[in-house]
């Protein structure tokens, strides 16, 4: 009798260690992924501050901020009606744009702010949850510095090459879409589900050969999507 138990208990010991102690772990090391050095975007920041050191910036502008699909994206082209000013930098995280949010977000007081980071994070190893932490530190120091100011936030989107992470990316994007639905200056842009096709698979029409940035028929879709929500203001 005491050794059934003993095995019973053995049995359940065992249990747990193959099926749940690697979810701990695996959930462990996800929420203490360290941030990336800043400085590695030195040159780029750099450059943004000496552009607005030989140009005139006109305050309340519609910023468009985050990495590469924003540095990409014609937005001078694509929204022409509108006042706007490009501060993408490519491979970026949200800690990046957070630690230099009074170089590229605040000195510029913007009126509207249209948001997309998140997609490397969670490429090189971020969880949905940090992801979402990040995207709260970003909106609460807009939030303390320009109460009026809207942010509206592109989800990341599913891409060719980094179809493996989609899962992740997708919680991280309904995680940060129910904290916006308790933030009226903040709103959610869906420009990630028009990009599946039929299949529920990334239509590769809308990304250039590398499989993970956008083409121009995926920025005049982004551009498509995007325009109603800044024209209601």
């Amino acid at each position: 009798m005491f050794s059934n138990k003993n095995q019973n208990r053995n049995f359940h010991y065992l249990f747990f260690l193959i099926f749940f102690l690697p979810i701990f772990f695996q959930d462990l090391i996800q929420a203490q992924i360290a941030d990336p050095d800043p400085k590695r975007f030195k040159e780029e920041i750099e450059a943004f501050i000496l552009w607005d050191a030989k140009n005139s910036v006109n305050e309340n502008a519609i910023l468009f901020v985050g990495s590469s699909s924003i540095r990409l994206w014609s937005t001078a082209s694509y929204f022409p009606e509108f006042y706007v000013i490009n501060r993408g930098f490519g491979g970026s995280h949200i800690s990046d744009v957070n630690h230099y949010y009074e170089q590229i977000v605040k000195k510029y007081k913007p009126a509207r702010i249209i948001f997309y980071a998140g997609d490397n994070d969670i490429a090189d190893g971020k969880s949905a949850q940090q992801v979402l932490e990040d995207f709260q530190v970003f909106t609460s120091r807009v939030a303390r510095d320009f109460p009026k100011t809207r942010v509206y936030y592109l989800p990341i989107k599913p891409s060719i090459s980094r179809w493996q992470f989609w899962p992740l990316m997708s919680e991280a994007n309904t995680m940060i879409n129910q904290f916006i639905q308790q933030k009226p200056f903040l709103t959610y842009v869906d420009t990630a589900t028009p990009i599946l096709n039929a299949a529920g698979e990334p239509n590769s029409d809308l990304f250039v050969k590398d499989g993970l940035h956008l083409s121009v028929k995926g920025y005049q879709l982004w551009s498509k999507i995007l325009l109603p929500f800044l024209e209601e203001e």
